[in-house]
């Protein structure tokens, strides 16, 4: 459905997008999940073709939407995080305007019109000023605007952001509407809502991706080694002698000695847990095990595992990159002063 290919966006010297590559397929949710500033709006812009790209490319339906625009933005519907409505417009008059402006025909504009609306649940708002909408309403008469047309795809960026529980709760039920009939793409940094909605999650950072795969297939393959955390009343000396007899112990690392006690992080193949092994052999030896707990990756430790060694070393290049040019600024700076001077 959608196809992206090596994009990437400069502002100056600045890298927004690092030569990305994706693909969109119908009839799933997806999620764009990146923290603040990592290059969701940016993307969501360029897809949407509001933005211009440095490089690379990007077909919807085999349009190009550089090439061409029109036939290409037939098939998307867009919700920037800031809702582009005319707050002085009823909520009728605006869907109306929006219709015509995407080319409906005028017979089928007011059927489309009072569908979206009732799909989003705006009818009784249908004659207030927009103006005078709460936050919530005015992102429904956003998301209406959105599927105006019938597109294919509907973009929503950030769509909760702002809303209060009930609005959120309320929103991303009909997101999962949606979902039944369409493609939707959601960019959001919340985590809890990217895992609530989404069939697959595409992961952003630093204008770079650093993971594309269902939900589920991330989860498993980031909890490949299962993982347990022990504690015995025993000395680590002790316990490491009994974890080197138990075959299933494929690693294991002390953390705590002290007080009569130790605890280790155990590692292990989730299909081999030495759990009851593990209890069984402590006992034999008349070792209290104080506490035995698995340990598995969540969805926020997945999150900051993925992202938090490209932020380091995009930090290092920042550092590598920058401090030169601050030395040649100060440079100018007194070059000038001193011409001033003279």
């Amino acid at each position: 459905m959608i196809e992206v290919k090596n994009l990437t966006k400069l502002y100056g010297s600045k890298v927004a997008l690092d030569g990305i590559s994706f693909n969109i397929e119908h009839g799933k949710i997806y999620g764009f999940l990146g923290q603040n500033g990592a290059g969701k709006s940016t993307t969501m812009n360029i897809i949407t073709g509001c933005l211009a790209a440095t490089g690379g490319s990007v077909t919807v339906d085999g349009k190009d939407i550089f090439k061409s625009p029109v036939e290409a933005k037939r098939h998307i519907g867009y919700l920037p995080e800031i809702p582009p409505l005319y707050l002085d417009m009823t909520t009728v008059e605006y869907l109306s305007f929006v219709a015509e402006a995407k080319g409906v025909e005028h017979e089928q504009a007011y059927r489309q019109v009072n569908e979206v609306m009732e799909l989003t649940q705006i009818t009784d708002v249908a004659n207030r000023i927009i103006k005078t909408l709460s936050k919530g309403y005015k992102q429904r008469v956003g998301i209406a605007q959105a599927l105006l047309g019938s597109p294919d795809v509907i973009i929503l960026d950030e769509p909760t952001v702002g809303l209060d529980p009930k609005q959120i709760t309320e929103i991303r039920a009909l997101i999962r509407t949606l979902g039944e009939t369409r493609t939707v793409i959601i960019s959001s940094h919340i985590l809890a809502e990217i895992s609530e909605i989404c069939d697959h999650v595409i992961v952003i950072s630093h204008g770079k991706i650093v993971a594309d795969d269902s939900m589920e297939a991330l989860e498993a393959s980031m909890n490949s080694i299962g993982k347990l955390s022990l504690t015995a009343k025993c000395s680590a000396d002790d316990a490491a002698d009994i974890l080197d007899r138990i075959s299933t112990v494929e690693n294991y690392t002390e953390e705590l000695a002290q007080d009569g006690y130790s605890r280790f992080a155990i590692e292990f193949s989730p299909e081999n847990d030495p759990s009851e092994e593990l209890f069984f052999t402590f006992a034999g030896k008349n070792i209290a095990i104080t506490d035995m707990s698995h340990q598995r990756l969540t969805l926020e430790d997945i999150f900051l595992k993925l992202t938090e060694t490209l932020a380091e070393e995009t930090a290092e290049e920042s550092t590598e990159d920058y401090a030169p040019q601050f030395a040649d600024v100060d440079d100018e700076e007194n070059e000038e002063q001193g011409e001033s001077e003279e």
